[in-house]
């Protein structure tokens, strides 16, 4: 039987081949017809068409073919091979079409897209936030007919309370859909926060952080991604400095999967956010919240009692935390986040010692000064020699002295350090213990049309210069010399102590003294510095490198050098004998808008518009503190001679002090209210430290009350009258006469002023804002200020 079947198997094989040659022949002679009549009309070019002998031989199509085969198995018996080439003929490939292109191909009709099967999941997906709402009319509709229907009175109250509550929660379903009222939500709150009163700021603030992860975090899970990072985008830079490395790891996330796959983004919305805050800190929040529920606030008030879990403080608000900082105790206690990246950057180290002095310079000025105390005598029972060796004690963090290339001493360099051992031995000792304050002279400019944008005193106080919007710098002598010039043809009255510098092209914003009083640098809108002789009062070189504006200017102390700080978000390096910067400090995200140098010239702090200050190391040209703790832009900065301590003050109106070498803050001292500081001294022995301001005063401070270096508290003096004030001075008619003013001027700025308890006094001026604040080399307080009428 298999033999059989083998056999019928190869005839069919046979007949199927011997149908096929047939096929193959007929094709064949087809093709040689076709192949003869292109030969002759080859031959023939002049010939329009072929002969007419040709054209009645038959034309087979592939269907002939397929069906002479089929006819000849079916006849021959091969029925399966018949059916088999049946099939096999009826899957021909279709025919080509052309194709697909704009031009071929017609529009959509508007609803043939959402109709067809293939995007039914695109649909649900868009419309997922849309399902919600129509599973609630569906319930209204099922409620309002069942109110129809039903009779029982205190059944229809019932129906009536569910009615309504369906309609508000329709509502407020309406306004969380709604990708836009989470930017209004977050942006109306964070300007209220900025706004508060400096009592409360530093909690509110730290509760922008969670609000702002939840609210990003929200708009993802209801499937708006591109709004997400919109909200993202526009308010991250808030949260960089304290929550950078969180921050950076949702940058990613865009899908309501992304949620379900990130660890970070899992333990935010399982966990509740812990936050310490105080009560009525949290019930001014809640209150805001409520008086703007309908726009937004109910969105925040629901994201703080699903996600975050508020721990009531009984301290005082201003004792909870220090603002700016991270709390290690706040977060999400299940997930461990890196919190302490800044403490961990201000790890590195520093050389915050006096700059070592060259041995043959030593020498020779404690030569001068040992011939001068053979004719002086000791002033304090100290002599001149053991105050320059006071000075010039060695400490153990010196920094390298080849650090910091300088030119060689000469005679006039050594005649002003002797200057600067006399003054010393012979300053005003200031401080808290039983001492007064210090005694302030307030020069004030009249008729500068509100110009005048920048003051600076030169080292000795003999000379004051101004900056100007009118793209000049003007000086005056404060000694009443007469400021003249060396060279023969000079056009200015020798007479007269006053000088006009002309050579900017825009505003003079920034004005700094070189150490040995022979140079004056300035810096303008014009995106330069220039250079200015103080013996020929003519520009010798103008530096071009910043981009755009240039705020601040600083001499070294040590001379040669200088920084500049511009509208670029740079801070720039200088020699004065080179066109070009030495190091480029970059790494603030906003202005700079002032610098300042360590007393040794190794470091060069800035302060920004993006409320931090910064600690570069020269040599490298590398970031090496970040002092964060301010709410608004810094203004104004001032190290203590020491080179120890750093003070900084800006918009908000408060002055923090930091200790340089851990870049932890030591104390904020408050008083001047939510006015703006423009500058800060310390005194020469680093007790005292005075601030100008736009409040019209000069306050004095003292620095160590608060600290770990305060020292014993002085004794209190009973006032005559009998009330029980204590006096730190003694003078009560004074003290009288100062808080008199100091009322005055809290009753036309209309802000309270709550004054820390490190605050000595306070000295106002009629109608002058006080740009600079200056101390001598014999602690006497020099201030100025444009008078505004």
């Amino acid at each position: 039987m298999a033999g059989e079947n083998k056999d019928t198997q190869s005839n069919q094989i046979a007949a199927a081949a011997q149908a096929q040659n047939l096929a193959n022949s007929s094709s064949a002679a087809q093709g040689s017809q076709s192949a003869q009549q292109q030969q002759a009309q080859q031959q023939k070019p002049g010939a329009t068409r072929p002969a007419q002998g040709r054209m009645n031989q038959p034309q087979y199509s592939q269907a002939d073919l397929d069906r002479i085969v089929l006819e000849y198995l079916n006849k021959k018996g091969y029925h399966r091979t018949e059916a088999q080439l049946r099939l096999e003929s009826s899957n021909i490939p279709t025919q080509s079409v052309p194709p697909v292109t704009p031009a071929t191909t017609a529009l959509a009709a508007p609803g043939e897209l959402a109709d067809s099967g293939n995007n039914k999941d695109l649909k649900d997906k868009l419309t997922k936030s849309e399902r919600e709402l129509k599973d609630l009319r569906e319930k209204q509709a099922k409620v309002e007919r069942e109110l129809r229907e039903t009779k029982d009175r205190e059944l229809r109250i019932i129906k009536e309370k569910d009615l309504k509550d369906l309609k508000e929660l329709e509502v407020k379903t309406k306004r969380e859909n709604n990708p836009e009222i989470y930017f209004t939500a977050y942006s109306m709150l964070r300007r209220w926060v900025d706004s508060s009163l400096d009592l409360y700021k530093p909690e509110l603030s730290r509760v922008l952080y969670p609000l702002f992860i939840h609210c990003f975090l929200e708009l993802i899970s209801k499937g708006f991604p591109n709004e997400a990072k919109e909200f993202f985008d526009k308010f991250k830079s808030d949260h960089l400095i304290l929550h950078g490395v969180e921050v950076k790891k949702f940058a990613g996330l865009s899908l309501p999967e992304h949620l379900e796959e990130n660890d970070l983004a899992t333990a935010y919305r399982k966990y509740k956010y812990r936050i310490l805050v105080s009560k009525t800190s949290l019930n001014l929040l809640l209150y805001f919240l409520h008086e703007n529920e309908a726009v937004g606030g109910g969105i925040l008030i629901r994201i703080i009692n699903q996600y975050l879990d508020p721990v009531i403080s009984t301290t005082r608000p201003d004792k909870i935390d220090q603002e700016g900082e991270a709390n290690p105790e706040e977060g999400i206690s299940k997930y461990v986040a890196d919190t302490d990246e800044v403490e961990k950057f201000n790890e590195q180290n520093v050389k915050l010692g006096k700059m070592p002095i060259d041995p043959e310079v030593s020498k020779e000025v404690e030569a001068e000064l040992k011939v001068k105390d053979e004719k002086i005598e000791p002033v304090n029972g100290k002599t001149l020699t053991e105050e320059f060796q006071e000075m010039i004690k060695p400490e153990l963090d010196l920094p390298a002295r080849e650090s910091l290339p300088l030119p060689l001493k000469d005679a006039n360099d050594i005649k002003k350090m002797i200057l600067q051992v006399e003054d010393s031995r012979s300053k005003i000792k200031l401080g808290a213990i039983q001492a007064s304050s210090p005694s302030v002279c307030m020069y004030t400019f009249h008729n500068t049309n509100n110009d005048m944008t920048c003051i600076e005193f030169n080292d000795d106080s003999t000379m004051v210069a101004a900056g100007f919007q009118d793209s000049y710098i003007k000086l005056w002598s404060l000694d009443g010399k007469p400021l003249k010039s060396m060279l023969k043809r000079d056009r200015h009255k020798p007479q007269e102590n006053t000088r006009k510098l002309i050579g900017h092209s825009g505003p003079v914003y920034g004005v700094s003294f070189s150490p040995d009083n022979k140079y004056l640098l300035s810096c303008s809108e014009d995106k330069t510095v220039r250079l200015w002789s103080l013996d020929t009062y003519t520009a010798l070189v103008s530096y071009k490198g910043h981009t755009h504006p240039v705020w601040d200017v600083k001499f070294s102390p040590l001379g040669h050098y200088f920084v500049t700080v511009s509208h670029d978000q740079t801070a720039r390096l200088w020699a004065t004998d080179h066109i070009y910067p030495l190091r480029i400090f970059a790494g603030h995200i906003n202005d700079v808008d002032c610098v300042e140098f360590h007393p040794n010239s190794n470091y060069v702090f800035t302060g920004s518009s993006d409320r931090t200050c910064r600690m570069w190391d020269v040599q490298t040209g590398n970031c090496v503190r970040v002092f964060l703790g301010h709410t608004n832009p810094v203004n104004c900065l001032a190290v203590s001679p020491d080179g120890r301590w750093l003070a900084s003050g800006g918009e908000d109106g408060i002055i923090c002090v930091w200790d340089i070498g851990s870049g932890r803050r030591l104390k904020s001292m408050r008083g001047h209210a939510r006015a703006s500081i423009y500058s800060l001294a310390f005194s020469k022995d680093g007790t005292v430290l005075i601030s100008g301001c736009a409040d019209n005063s000069v306050r004095v401070w003292d620095v160590k009350k608060n600290t770990n270096d305060a020292g014993p508290e002085p004794e209190a003096f009973v006032n005559s009258n009998g009330n029980g004030a204590a006096s730190a001075d003694g003078n009560q008619s004074s003290q009288q006469q100062n808080q008199q003013q100091q009322q005055q001027q809290q009753q036309q700025t209309k802000k309270e002023s709550i004054a820390t308890s490190d605050h000595m006094n306070a000295f106002f001026t009629k109608k002058t804002p006080v740009y600079k604040v200056h101390f001598t080399r014999r602690n006497l307080c020099l201030a100025a200020g444009a008078f505004q009428g």
